[in-house]
């Protein structure tokens, strides 16, 4: 018997047909209105060759020919539709409706999103409200975070993200990416881990236009509460990779390191895309006292034309006393994404540690065959 291969499950297809069939049930559950055939036509056609993103435009473009014309009548239907919804990216195409069809009852919408992102987030159907009224929209989503819904809480906080992956840039936000920076005040210590993430990427896309505001804010929130370090340190991430020295400063990291580093080593040697690569080495502490250590590795991948693309991993944060030494080793498959595609050559590997590149080795990846 032969065996069979199975085919990867793409991310479009999450909004397939049966995606679609439980959005067209959840629509006659709800409302005796809602035209399912009509619903289920429209948005079947054409569907396969859309993308994620392009799914959700469609399928809301969908529900406007199977929803009631008048529109606060379609958004207690979507009210009633979340409910009965299965995945996130359903409701996601459900709160598409209110970003393309409710920008003219502005505040009757930004209530509908509130209610309708805890079944899926709104985070990209509120783009178009802070586009076209920047004050308005984030004095609501200010509101937000006094909600008892985590949430909606973070709704505030990754709806007006900067740098919002998959989503449209808001020119407001780009010419002055600080402007919720209120709503991150409030959020500092927020108890729930699923806001605390949020409001550490939306700082993390702000240190990556506007380091010098982020690293002066952070400096006066005070750090006897163990959420709100934890946000400072997950908010640091991109300039602590650079080695800045004032985000190290921030989390208690001197620039540089007392140590002594032996046997760094990548092995094997030589792999093939798609094996994987064990990254070694010993720190030995030359300092007096204990030490904290921020150690990351960068991996120099080889480009075209002799060219290499840096980029940097987490290894280990931890601290080491005087003397002492510490072993430490991490893993990576060498696999394409489609962030990243790999091509044949030498790989560079830098070890950092505290910002400072201590010991470099490299690996060769041969051509496929």
């Amino acid at each position: 018997m032969t065996g069979e291969t199975t085919s990867p499950i793409l991310l479009k297809d999450i909004l397939g047909p049966r995606a679609l069939e439980t959005i067209a049930d959840a629509g006659a559950t709800a409302s005796p209105h809602f035209d399912r055939a009509a619903f289920l036509t429209v948005a079947s056609n054409g569907l396969d060759a859309l993308s994620i993103m392009e799914r959700v435009r469609h399928i809301a473009d969908a529900l406007r020919g199977a929803l009631p014309i008048d529109y606060p009548a379609a958004l207690d239907a979507l009210r009633a539709m979340a409910p009965f919804l299965t995945h996130g990216f359903q409701a996601i195409a459900v709160t598409e409706y209110v970003a393309r069809y409710g920008l003219g009852d502005f505040d009757a919408s930004m209530e509908a999103l509130a209610d309708l992102t805890r079944y899926g987030s709104a985070e990209f159907a509120i783009r178009p409200f802070l586009a076209a009224n920047p004050p308005r929209a984030l004095a609501t989503m200010a509101r937000w975070t006094a909600s008892d819904n985590d949430h909606v809480r973070r709704l505030a906080s990754e709806g007006a993200r900067p740098r919002l992956p998959w989503a449209a840039r808001i020119p407001a936000l780009k010419a002055d990416p600080t402007l919720a920076a209120p709503i991150l005040e409030t959020l500092k210590a927020d108890p729930s881990l699923y806001v605390r993430k949020s409001v550490a990427n939306h700082l993390n896309d702000i240190a990556k236009d506007r380091p010098d505001w982020l690293l002066a804010r952070l400096a006066t929130w005070p750090q006897e509460d163990a959420r709100t370090v934890w946000i400072i340190r997950h908010a640091l991430r991109t300039l602590i990779k650079k080695g800045d020295a004032g985000a190290l400063a921030l989390i208690g990291v001197g620039h540089g390191a007392a140590v002594t580093v032996r046997n760094f080593a990548i092995s094997p040697a030589t792999v093939r895309l798609g094996d994987r690569i064990a990254i070694t080495a010993e720190l030995v502490s030359e300092a007096t006292g204990e030490q904290r250590l921020v150690v990351d590795y960068c991996v120099h991948y080889a480009r075209a034309g002799g060219k290499s693309a840096p980029k940097v991993f987490k290894l280990k944060t931890f601290e080491l006393a005087a003397g002492d030494t510490a072993s430490l080793g991490i893993g990576q498959t060498i696999r394409d994404f489609s962030t990243r595609r790999h091509h044949p050559g030498r790989h560079e590997v830098e070890l950092i540690v505290n910002g400072k590149s201590m010991a470099t080795a490299a690996f060769e990846l041969l051509p496929p065959g």
